[in-house]
C-alpha cells in the first residue's frame, strides 16, 4: 500500500493543502475566538523578520516608531463620513467596561488614521513642524466574516504608517517612495516574491483615500493577493480633525497625508507563493534558521554537527544545530523539509570518516557531498542561488498565467481558469468592473501599458489587471 502524503497535494485541494502545512509545519494555530489565530514560534520567527527587514527600510524612509491606543472613541470614526461607511460592517464595539455602560462606545482599532490625526492636529502648528512621519507596529481587529489563518484573520499584526506634509507633492511623492523603495524592494529582495505595483481604481481604493497604490502578488493557485498598500489621504482627515499649519507666508493651511500597511497576510503570501507538495520553502534572506546542522546518529556526529554550526555562525549565517539522534532522523529532515529551511546539513559516520558532510538544498531541491571545510565557504553562494531561484519561480508564474484580453467575458474566464487578465481599462471601465465583481472577480490594479504606475484613474492607455483574489 502506497504510503500517504503528509501534506494534501496541491493540485488536489489547494486549499487544504494551505491549511496543512500551516499546521505540519507548526506555523500557527486557530484562536478560541472565531477568525482568530494563535502564531507558532516558528511562524512568529518568519514575521519577526519581517519586522526587521521592514522596520530598517521605514526608518530608512525617515519615518519614527509610535504606539497609539487600541480603544478609540466612536465619535473619532463618525468625523471622516466616506471612512467611517467603509469601515461600519467590520467594526468591534466596546459597549461595556467595568461592570457599567460606557457613556461612548468605544471601537477596537481597525486602523489609527482617525485617533493619529486627533494628535497630528495637536502636534503641527507650523511648516516646521512637517514633513511629520510616523510609524506603528500593532495589532488591529476587523470582524472578517469569512476567516483564514494569516489571509484574513478578525486580529492581526501589522505596521501602520501615518504622515502629514505641506503639500500635495510632498505627500504623493512619500507615498509612492514607500510603496517602491520600502514595499516593492522588501517583498521582491527578501521574499523573493514578484509583485506587480499599480493603482487601485475607485472602487477598490482605501476608504478616505484620494489613491491607492498597490502591489499585487500571484499565488501557487493562479489566485491574486494584495500584499500591502499605500494611500494619499489628501486633506480628508486634516479637514475633519483640523490639523492645519501656519505656513511660511503666515497662512493657515491644511496638511496633506498618507497611510500605508503591510500585516501578517505576507506570511500567507510566502506560504502559497512558495510552498511545494513537500512544505514550505522560505525565501534565505528572510529565513530565521538559514541552514540546520544535522547529526544522523552516533556521538561524533554530534559533536561534529555542533563544531560546524559554531563555525557558521561566526561566518555570519542564521545556524540551528538538531543533535536529537533520540528521535529518527527521517522524522526529522521531513520536519525541516516541511518547515522549509533552505539548506541541510547532515552529518553521519560515514560522512564523518570521509570528512564530508551532504548538503540538501530545499530550493530546488537534491542533495550532495561537500568537504566540511569548504562549508563556510560555499553556503552563502548556495543561499543566494535559492533566493533567486524562488524569485525567478514567482515571475515566470506570473508571466505564463497573465493572459491579455479583449473582452470582459474573456477576462472573466481567464480569472476563473485560475490566471490573471490584462484588458484595457477604456474597455472595461467602472460598468464592466461591477460585472466582473458579480463573478467574484475583481480587478486588481491599474497599470500602464508598459506596467508602471498610473498617474492618474483615467490615464490614457491604462490596463486593467483582473482575477480572482484571496
Amino acid at each position: 500500500m502506497a504510503k500517504a502524503p503528509v501534506l494534501t497535494p496541491q493540485s488536489e485541494d489547494f486549499p487544504r493543502w494551505y491549511q496543512d502545512l500551516i499546521n505540519k509545519a507548526e506555523l500557527a494555530d486557530n484562536g478560541p475566538v472565531r477568525g482568530t489565530m494563535v502564531i507558532r514560534p516558528y511562524g512568529y520567527g518568519l514575521w519577526e523578520r519581517m519586522q526587521q527587514e521592514m522596520d530598517a527600510r521605514i526608518k530608512d524612509a525617515g519615518a519614527q516608531n509610535a504606539y497609539f491606543p487600541l480603544f478609540i472613541p466612536q465619535s473619532y470614526l463618525t468625523r471622516e463620513a466616506e471612512h467611517v461607511e467603509g469601515f461600519a460592517p467590520e467594526l468591534a464595539v466596546v459597549t461595556h467596561g467595568g461592570g457599567k455602560e460606557l457613556e461612548e462606545p468605544i471601537v477596537v482599532r481597525p486602523t489609527s488614521e482617525t485617533i493619529i490625526n486627533d494628535y497630528f492636529s495637536k502636534w503641527v502648528q507650523s511648516y516646521r513642524d512637517l514633513p511629520l512621519l510616523i510609524n506603528q507596529w500593532a495589532n488591529v481587529v476587523r470582524w472578517e466574516m469569512r476567516p483564514r489563518v494569516f489571509l484574513r484573520t478578525t486580529e492581526f499584526l501589522w505596521q501602520e504608517g501615518h504622515t502629514a506634509h505641506a503639500t500635495y507633492e510632498d505627500a504623493r511623492d512619500y507615498a509612492a517612495h514607500i510603496h517602491k523603495n520600502v514595499y516593492a524592494d522588501f517583498m521582491t529582495n527578501v521574499l523573493g516574491i514578484d509583485v506587480v505595483l499599480g493603482r487601485k481604481t475607485p472602487r477598490e481604493r482605501f476608504a478616505g483615500a484620494i489613491n491607492t497604490l498597490t502591489l499585487e502578488a500571484m499565488m501557487g493557485d493562479g489566485k491574486a493577493l494584495q500584499m500591502g498598500t499605500s494611500h494619499e489621504l489628501g486633506t480628508n482627515f486634516s479637514k475633519a480633525f483640523n490639523t492645519t499649519y501656519l505656513s511660511k507666508e503666515g497662512k493657515q493651511e491644511l496638511a496633506w497625508q498618507t497611510s500605508w500597511g503591510s500585516s501578517t497576510r505576507m506570511v500567507g503570501g510566502l506560504i502559497m507563493s512558495h510552498g511545494d507538495d513537500n512544505g514550505l520553502r522560505v525565501p534565505p534572506r528572510l529565513a530565521a534558521v538559514q541552514v540546520v546542522v544535522m547529526a544522523i546518529k552516533g556521538d561524533e556526529a554530534v559533536a561534529k554537527v555542533r563544531e560546524i554550526g559554531d563555525r557558521l555562525k561566526a561566518a555570519g549565517l542564521r545556524v540551528q544545530v538538531d543533535d536529537r539522534t533520540d528521535t529518527p532522523f527521517g522524522r526529522r529532515a521531513v520536519d525541516w523539509e516541511l518547515k522549509g529551511v533552505p539548506v541541510r546539513i547532515e552529518v553521519g559516520p560515514r560522512d564523518l570518516e570521509a570528512g564530508t558532510a551532504m548538503l540538501a538544498r530545499r530550493i530546488p531541491g537534491g542533495k550532495e557531498p561537500v568537504r566540511i571545510e569548504a562549508l563556510a565557504e560555499l553556503l552563502p553562494k548556495v543561499l543566494e542561488e535559492g533566493q533567486a531561484q524562488l524569485l525567478k519561480e514567482s515571475r515566470e508564474r506570473r508571466e505564463s498565467r497573465t493572459t491579455d484580453v479583449a473582452t470582459i467575458e474573456e477576462a472573466a474566464e481567464a480569472a476563473v481558469a485560475g490566471g490573471w487578465a490584462r484588458i484595457p481599462w477604456s474597455t472595461l471601465g467602472q460598468d464592466g468592473e461591477d460585472q466582473l465583481a458579480e463573478q467574484a472577480v475583481t480587478v486588481r490594479c491599474l497599470v500602464t501599458e508598459d506596467g508602471s504606475v498610473p498617474e492618474a484613474d483615467d490615464a490614457p492607455g491604462n490596463v486593467a489587471i483582473v482575477a480572482r483574489a484571496y
